[in-house]
């Protein structure tokens, strides 16, 4: 099993990268637009991956994880944004992917950051 937590404040966008991340071995997921939000959610059920927008409704993203993995501890994260020249702190073990999303792209950071989620054939 594999816990996504989406911190996306576009739900077209969360909605994509749901149905990548399904595609990938990813079994449930919480959503957040906001950085409270967020946190809340890694609280209420601690994810086994993050995906996250930098600029959010409230907050930003960067510093909802920052939050997250200090509270929670590591937690394999990609920042998917627009603007990734704004992703601070966004340091590793984070990657930066920017929009728009190459799903190509994507499924290799996730592999490479959750090897023990069993991938299913794309």
């Amino acid at each position: 099993m594999c816990h996504v937590l989406i911190i996306e404040d576009e739900m077209l966008i969360a909605l994509d990268l749901q149905c990548q991340l399904e595609a990938l071995g990813a079994t449930s997921f919480s959503f957040a637009d906001t950085q409270t939000e967020a946190i809340d959610a890694a609280r209420e059920r601690r994810p086994d991956f993050i995906t996250s927008d930098v600029a959010l409704l409230e907050g930003t993203g960067p510093r909802a994880v920052e939050t997250i993995l200090r509270e929670l501890g590591p937690v394999p994260v990609i920042f998917v944004t627009g603007t990734p020249q704004d992703c601070k702190p966004c340091a590793p073990p984070g990657r930066v992917l920017s929009k728009p999303l190459h799903s190509a792209a994507f499924a290799a950071a996730f592999r490479d950051l959750a090897p023990n989620v069993t991938a299913k054939p794309v």
